[in-house]
């Protein structure tokens, strides 16, 4: 039951980071590394067909490999949070402690996605030659 929800999950998370190639609110990365990671838990054959995948391995393999992701993922990502965020904080009555706690999560998630390095042309070729 387990390796099937994970995926479930795991296609579901595909999906939606193939939306994310055609629409500009959906970021891509972060849906294909949920989809990687639930791979690697249900079904090896998937996660080795996505990491090998010449479009979506790159997002993979350049996030593990040197902690990279594309500069429009992370700028896609950050729009969110600041939107979803925002809109929750903004539009809802729950309590105040509860908006403090989600923004103070919201900044530290967009933090640690601003340290990672954007990724590269040259990035990008490296880790095509090292396969």
């Amino acid at each position: 039951m387990y390796r099937i929800v994970l995926t479930s999950i795991g296609l579901t998370s595909l999906s939606l980071g193939l939306l994310g190639i055609i629409l500009p609110v959906l970021p891509t990365t972060p849906f294909l590394l949920l989809s990687a990671s639930c791979f690697c838990r249900s079904s090896p054959r998937l996660y080795k067909w996505l990491i090998d995948h010449p479009w979506f391995g790159i997002y993979i393999r350049s996030y593990r490999e040197v902690k990279a992701i594309p500069a429009r993922a992370k700028f896609v990502a950050i729009g969110l949070i600041v939107v979803t965020i925002g809109g929750l904080v903004v539009f809802t009555e729950i309590p105040w402690s509860i908006k403090v706690a989600v923004c103070v999560v919201a900044i530290v998630v967009s933090l640690y996605i601003l340290r990672l390095n954007s990724l590269t042309s040259e990035m990008v070729k490296k880790l095509n030659d090292g396969r």
